[in-house]
């Protein structure tokens, strides 16, 4: 399932959700602020980022040495958070915490853009899948709920008890922060989204807070304190049709990402 829905960009409008929520918690907002470049370079952040998610799925053997760099990675990040606690990135209950994320988010998100609701089944086969993908990151078993039986009482008790807006979340659902434009690109390009960078950053901060607040799940929204009016959700629902019927006519090209393509492509190869 996961090789189906992780390299079409609908899964990409998700990500700056799941995002939000790994950084609800003080303590992984509190790496986040110490030690990320998400403010000096949040377009080459946010590649880097998605190029990871993509190898996850799609890298075959180059997955697992991903997943390895990630934990050397994230070894030397720790700190104290806002609330004078120390923190570490590889504390399990944490690491898997920012993995948890992606499972609810992507159920919520694929139901909102145009997918049909996912039978108790296909539930499970994807979460099983997350799991694998888990592992694949260093996630113990022991560190994540094994079924998604086990998963929601856990899922909901960091929501009740952990999750809090901290300054990195207010800052993603912000509209009023300063961020570059993108600095990559051919030159042309680059120069002429600098110029009109003054005018198009507004829009696209109220995009971003929307589609951040809005493609997450409603109980983490809330357990968060992030507004959402029903005014905003009937936008909502009215975008999500829109894209249910547009991104199936697109070209393999436009639907999908780069890992996607190549790995779509190579796997139709190897059946003939």
């Amino acid at each position: 399932m996961l090789w189906s829905i992780a390299g079409e960009i609908r899964s990409v409008l998700a990500l700056p959700a799941a995002l939000t929520m790994q950084v609800a918690h003080p303590a992984v907002g509190a790496g986040v602020d110490d030690h990320s470049v998400f403010r000096t370079d949040p377009w080459g952040r946010g590649e880097r980022s998605l190029a990871s998610v993509q190898l996850w799925v799609y890298g075959g053997a180059a997955a697992a040495e991903e997943g390895r760099r990630l934990r050397k990675l994230h070894g030397s990040i720790r700190g104290t958070d806002a609330h004078g606690r120390p923190y570490d990135a590889l504390t399990p209950a944490l690491y898997a915490w920012v993995h948890a994320t992606g499972f609810p988010v992507y159920l919520h998100a694929q139901r909102v853009l145009g997918r049909r609701p996912y039978t108790e089944a296909q539930e499970r086969r994807l979460y099983a899948e997350w799991l694998q993908v888990g592992r694949i990151l260093g996630i113990a078993d022991l560190d994540m709920p094994q079924t998604v039986e086990e998963f929601w009482p856990y899922y909901r008790n960091v929501l009740d008890h952990e999750l809090e807006a901290t300054v990195v979340v207010r800052e993603l659902v912000a509209t009023d922060v300063p961020v570059p434009p993108p600095a990559r690109g051919p030159r042309p390009l680059r120069l002429l989204l600098r110029a009109a960078w003054p005018l198009l950053l507004p829009p696209f901060l109220r995009a971003r807070r929307f589609l951040t607040i809005g493609l997450m799940p409603p109980d983490a929204r809330e357990a968060i304190g992030l507004e959402w009016t029903e005014r905003q959700e009937r936008t909502l629902r009215r975008f999500g049709r829109v894209v249910a019927y547009v991104v199936p006519l697109l070209p393999e090209r436009l639907r999908y990402l780069p890992y996607a393509r190549r790995a779509r492509r190579a796997s139709r190869e190897s059946a003939l």
